[in-house]
This record gives structure tokens, C-alpha cells and sequence, in this order.
């Protein structure tokens, strides 16, 4: 495989899952690790992606106080960021995930509707709080650099002590019959937590992240109350995720 088909290997991978670990990208490409590193340095050099410790994150995955025009898919995420936006109902209590899926529905929060909304996002925070109606409440932690977000045992533990309406969350994997993975421990369990405090869960994905997994399991698929892509919910990639209790919107 030439430089050029595998820089452009990586940065489908880095822009689809947000973050990579070298590691799998060596495995997946049949490279050393050493080259992928290599790889990653001159992307990051070109600014085409951010060079992290073990791994890179995309550009529109960092947090700014400006419009990041560099994700990934952005039209598919505004669509369906709209879809769940249907879903809200003055009054409720609900949780924001990380990712830019959920910035989007952030984003796109009426004004004019009345909410209360934990996240641990530091981008979704800042995002709600220029809503004038949105009560935002932030679960603290250690903040992962990489991901904005608070991590570790105090957000799990904040996490324990809430329940609300509707949590929003977003993945890095997504199949009908293993369910939700990730590659990082911690992220995992925040995630159980975040499912455990929820009523109901709604996984905003875009279509790429259908059919993939990766180590470490977030959950079963029926444990996700609703699944929103940008896709209609008649769609024949959708056709496995029917047999599930699932919602599709």
C-alpha cells in the first residue's frame, strides 16, 4: 500500500470513530507500528488530524469557543440531531453525551424550550449555556484531554446519584447483535452509568458506525430504547436492527 492510500486509510478511520488507537490501524493495515506513527505525525504536521498520546483524534472532534467546520458528516449529524430534537418536551431532564452528534443536538435546541441538562461535555456545556430556558449542570471528573469530557470514579459516582428522562449518547461502534463497543475502558463505564440514569436511551450514529465493534462492550442493543440515523427507518441496513426491541427513527 502506497503512503498516500494509507495517510487516507487513517483519516477515514480518525474522521469516522473521532479517535484512534495506533495500534489497531497497525493491525488493520498490516503496517508496523512505527509507520502509522510516522503517518500520524505528518497528518497532524499537515493539520488533517491531532496527534495524541497512543493515537490521534479528529479535528472536529477538539473543542472550540468557534463553529467547527471540520466534522465529519456534518449534514447526516444535523439530520439526525433534528430527528431527535422531536423527542424533547418542556420540562424534561435529560443527558447530553460527548461527540459531535450530540454538539449538533446542542446546537439545535430550541430557545424556546424549557430543559434541565446534565452532560459531561466541557463543548456541549458551553454549548447549552447560551440557551436561556436550558438549566445545565455539569457532572464533574477528571477531564480527559483528548475527548472534553469528565472521566473517572466521581462522574460515575455523580451519575449514580441522578435519573432523568432521556439520555443522548453517542458511540464509537454499533452492531445488531454484539450492540455497543469502544476501544477505551473508561469510556465504557461511563457510558453504563449514563444508561443506568436514563429511563430511556437514544443512540444518535450515523450509518458508517453500523455493523462494527471493537473490544470492550458498552452494552446490549435492546438495552438502547431508540436508535436515530440519518437513514429512514425502512432502510435495508437498518433490517437487522428491526429484530431487536428497538425504537427507529
Amino acid at each position: 500500500m502506497l503512503k498516500e492510500e494509507r495517510q487516507q486509510a487513517i483519516l477515514n478511520e480518525v474522521d469516522l470513530h473521532n479517535r484512534i488507537l495506533l495500534t489497531d490501524i497497525a493491525e488493520s493495515l498490516d503496517v508496523s507500528i512505527d509507520t502509522v506513527r510516522r503517518d500520524v505525525k505528518e497528518l497532524d504536521t499537515d493539520h488533517k488530524l491531532r496527534k495524541v498520546h497512543g493515537g490521534a483524534i479528529s479535528l472536529g472532534f477538539t473543542s472550540n469557543s468557534t463553529r467547527n467546520t471540520n466534522i465529519y458528516a456534518l449534514e447526516q449529524k444535523i439530520e439526525i440531531a433534528s430527528k431527535a430534537i422531536a423527542l424533547l418536551k418542556d420540562g424534561a431532564v435529560i443527558f447530553v453525551d460527548g461527540g459531535t452528534t450530540c454538539l449538533e443536538l446542542s446546537r439545535l435546541i430550541p430557545t424556546t424550550i424549557e430543559l434541565t441538562c446534565f452532560t459531561l461535555s466541557l463543548a456541549v456545556a458551553m454549548e447549552l449555556s447560551s440557551k436561556p430556558n436550558v438549566t445545565v449542570i455539569f457532572i464533574g471528573g477528571r477531564i480527559s484531554k483528548d475527548a472534553q469530557i469528565a472521566i473517572g470514579a466521581n462522574a460515575i459516582h455523580n451519575l449514580s446519584e441522578i435519573t432523568v428522562d432521556y439520555s443522548f449518547i453517542g458511540t464509537g461502534y454499533v452492531d445488531a447483535q454484539y450492540g455497543l463497543t469502544e476501544f477505551d475502558w473508561d469510556i465504557v463505564q461511563l457510558k453504563k452509568s449514563v444508561i443506568k440514569a436514563a429511563k430511556k436511551t437514544v443512540l444518535l450514529c450515523i450509518s458508517e458506525k453500523l455493523n462494527s465493534k471493537h473490544r470492550y462492550k458498552t452494552c446490549d442493543i435492546n438495552a438502547i430504547n431508540t436508535m436515530i440515523t440519518e437513514l429512514k427507518p425502512e432502510d435495508e441496513l437498518l433490517h437487522l436492527f428491526k429484530n431487536n426491541d428497538i425504537r427507529l427513527l
